[in-house]
């Protein structure tokens, strides 16, 4: 292979890539999305700076969602699922959603979303389905069952346009770290992104509990429940961009970088 060959190639191996070139588009993709109160000494200790947690009700709370996903149809990384803690932070005085920990069952997303975002993915086997009149997450990781989320079956049901605005709106943040050859850090960087052409084909609130069991290798029990605020289980359709980078370590100043040609915020269209 040539340097322009090289170059070209979408992902390694180069010559039987593990995804392709995005953007990645997502139809008829299904959530359930638990959001509680928990610990917020959990929460400093896992946020990256210059995040800040979103308190919760109760003194000494910040408020989490730990999220089921079922992706049938994914353009470049198939049919898979996936679970995981998301922190509600905030961002320069923006509502963000930090992903903390994500877990699942498909290789070309782990590496791809891994690769490209900074999302901190790792194999598990997460399970989202319907038993009888239950809507029932569960994830279990090394053969142990390490969470399991039950919620009422579409009992309430929610704005759809509402839906679709805070899907859009909401500035999603990673935090990526890629090694260099000797060890050392190479990129260290907050990876932001936005979703595109977002359409809910359906969503529902509903009541909801959480099971958590501590793991050393998959800490989602980390942030332990202590209340419940909400349930939302949604069918949605769009595309993943590429992102941008917010925040760079690596650099002098270590400050938050500003990018002319990123899309502007958009907390008018949430609901």
């Amino acid at each position: 292979m040539n340097r322009d060959q090289i170059l070209a190639a979408p992902s390694m191996p180069p010559t039987c890539p593990s995804y392709p070139r995005g953007p990645f588009r997502f139809v008829n993709r299904e959530y359930l999305i638990i959001t509680y109160e928990t610990d917020l000494e959990a929460v400093t200790t896992a946020l990256p700076e210059p995040l800040e947690p979103l308190p919760g009700q109760a003194p000494g709370t910040a408020v989490v969602s730990y999220d089921w996903m079922k992706m049938p149809d994914s353009s470049g990384f198939g049919d898979y699922q996936e679970s995981g803690i998301c922190i509600v932070a905030t961002l320069d005085g923006e509502l963000v959603n930090y992903t903390a920990q994500m877990y699942l069952d498909d290789e070309p997303p782990i590496a791809g979303g891994r690769e490209i975002w900074g999302f901190p993915k790792k194999y598990g086997e997460p399970r989202l389905k319907v038993v009888k009149d239950t809507l029932t997450g569960t994830l279990h990781y090394a053969d142990q069952r390490v969470a399991m989320g039950t919620m009422t079956y579409k009992t309430r049901p929610l704005d759809r346009q509402q839906v679709q605005a805070g899907l859009s709106c909401k500035l999603n943040v990673n935090l990526k770290l890629i090694p260099d050859a000797d060890g050392g850090p190479k990129i260290a960087q907050l990876v932001g992104y936005r979703l595109e052409d977002v359409v809910v084909h359906g969503a529902w609130e509903g009541d909801a509990r959480l099971h958590l069991v501590p793991h050393v290798n998959c800490a989602v029990a980390d942030f332990p429940v202590r209340r419940i605020i909400s349930a939302r289980h949604q069918f949605v359709d769009f595309t993943l961009p590429y992102g941008r980078v917010l925040h760079d370590y690596l650099a002098r100043t270590g400050s938050r970088l500003h990018d002319n040609n990123a899309p502007p915020r958009r907390e008018s269209l949430c609901p």
